[in-house]
């Protein structure tokens, strides 16, 4: 089983960054491969990011790319998403979430039902 464990949400004016962490407890982090996803009452859960289990292939939404960068440490069993020049749409609960994948070291995926574990979310409002 994996335990995880988000951070570094908050309130924060359209502009600016801010980096989201998970932490995971548990055995053989590196089985997993990772993902962000966020959820808003509007559109419901949505995925965000995703990051392979050896950290080689990463995964955006497309209205993402070039704001949101997402990286793993494997050694500290963490792994974070960067969000840069944030709108005020991107208010939302972020979620961390862990996709075991045995049979690839490379693979992402985007469906949020292949996702095994998810952390309980860390808020994020982009507010002027």
């Amino acid at each position: 089983q994996l335990q995880l464990v988000e951070s570094g949400g908050g309130l924060v004016q359209p502009g600016r960054s801010l980096t989201l962490s998970c932490a995971a407890s548990g055995n053989s982090f590196m089985d997993y491969a990772m993902g962000w996803f966020r959820q808003t009452q509007e559109k419901g859960r949505e995925f965000v990011a995703g990051i392979s289990r050896n950290g080689l292939t990463t995964n955006y939404a497309d209205s993402l790319k070039g704001r949101f960068t997402i990286f793993r440490d494997n050694a500290r069993k963490t792994v974070s998403l960067e969000l840069s020049s944030l709108k005020v749409e991107d208010t939302a609960l972020y979620y961390c979430a862990a996709d075991q994948i045995l049979w690839s070291t490379k693979t992402v995926r985007t469906n949020d039902r292949s996702y095994d574990y998810w952390g309980r979310g860390t808020q994020v409002t982009v507010s002027s």
